[in-house]
């Protein structure tokens, strides 16, 4: 199956490959009713076209309410090459419910009605259910505008940066987006976390699979994060990684760092690595709820937190005035006075 699914395949070929991947593909049939058992709670009988059916075919009224949700070039019987029934024949086969097919249908009406199977299909290849597809799709349906080929080609790039089948279903179900950036943008950090912040190739990627929202973020950003956790806290590189610093906002390390360190529980090594006191572990300072920090690694009360953060965002918005203001003098430096 997925040598079948992964051919390189022309739009005209693709639309009659995805369309009859269900009775082509005995392994994806025999999953698919097993799949059917994923229906939501509370279903009605099958006399309203929108809700399930026990009987895995499609009826005249599910067919109906599946041409009343597209758009008017589609509503035809044949879309393209291939029956409309046949195409939703192929989703109930891969175990999507009668409700679950309306609601397919709902999404991007305007798109041509194969789009929907060839995406499905190519999800469901990836790991997800018909229910996790369908979820995925609501939440970004602009995933619909996508061709396979890109969705293959970004599934296949983020393999190569090590991250498994079972990673790329967690991204797909946390950080859909991820599969529509360009893949210059994905080196981009990838070349930023080896050539500028030295990590090695491992250690991306267990970056990559620990918090993959990373790619998401700026490369100026992630630069800056990490210089300050490495020169001015002087976290060495495995307890980064081990950390799950990515994963938190920069903002709350920040405040919870030099809050400990303003209260004498944390100080920046010396060029030898050495410090007077014992600093907290940089995975307590990011993984404790406020109140945990406070109780267990700051001692400190919440009230005396929260005075701390205004001040600290106070001073912030002194330091940026100051440098606006240095900014426009060095400008103004290089300007030759005017001359009767």
């Amino acid at each position: 199956f997925q040598s079948l699914g992964r051919q390189s395949l022309g739009w005209d070929d693709l639309v009659g490959d995805a369309a009859t991947t269900a009775f082509s593909c005995p392994l994806l049939h025999h999953r698919g009713r097993h799949f059917s058992a994923e229906r939501p709670a509370g279903s009605a009988s099958s006399t309203d076209p929108s809700k399930d059916s026990h009987v895995a075919e499609p009826t005249p009224a599910l067919l109906e309410a599946v041409r009343l949700s597209l758009a008017p070039e589609h509503t035809w019987d044949k879309t393209g090459s291939l029956p409309l029934g046949k195409l939703v024949q192929s989703l109930l086969d891969m175990g999507f419910s009668h409700t679950q097919v309306v609601q397919l249908f709902n999404l991007q009406p305007r798109l041509a009605p194969q789009r929907r199977l060839a995406m499905a299909s190519e999800l469901m290849l990836l790991g997800l259910y018909p229910n996790s597809v369908l979820r995925l799709l609501q939440g970004s349906p602009d995933m619909l505008r996508m061709s396979v080929k890109q969705l293959r080609d970004r599934g296949e790039h983020l393999r190569q940066l090590g991250l498994s089948e079972g990673h790329l279903k967690h991204v797909l179900s946390h950080c859909p987006t991820i599969f529509t950036l360009p893949g210059k943008k994905i080196d981009a950090i990838v070349r930023l976390f080896k050539e500028k912040c030295l990590f090695t190739a491992e250690q991306v990627t267990e970056i990559l699979r620990s918090c993959p929202n990373v790619l998401l973020k700026e490369p100026s950003d992630l630069e800056y994060k990490f210089q300050y956790v490495f020169f001015r806290m002087g976290v060495k590189h495995k307890d980064v990684v081990k950390s799950g610093f990515f994963q938190a906002p920069f903002a709350v390390i920040r405040s919870r760092h030099v809050f400990l360190e303003r209260r004498g529980l944390y100080q920046t090594p010396d060029k030898k690595g050495q410090t007077q006191v014992i600093n907290v572990k940089l995975k307590d300072i990011i993984r404790l709820s406020d109140k945990d920090f406070l109780a267990q690694v700051a001692c400190a009360s919440l009230e005396e937190y929260d005075v701390f953060k205004k001040l600290l965002a106070q001073e912030e918005e002194e330091e940026d005035r100051d440098s606006e203001d240095e900014d426009e003098d060095s400008e103004g430096e290089g300007e030759l006075p005017d001359h009767e």
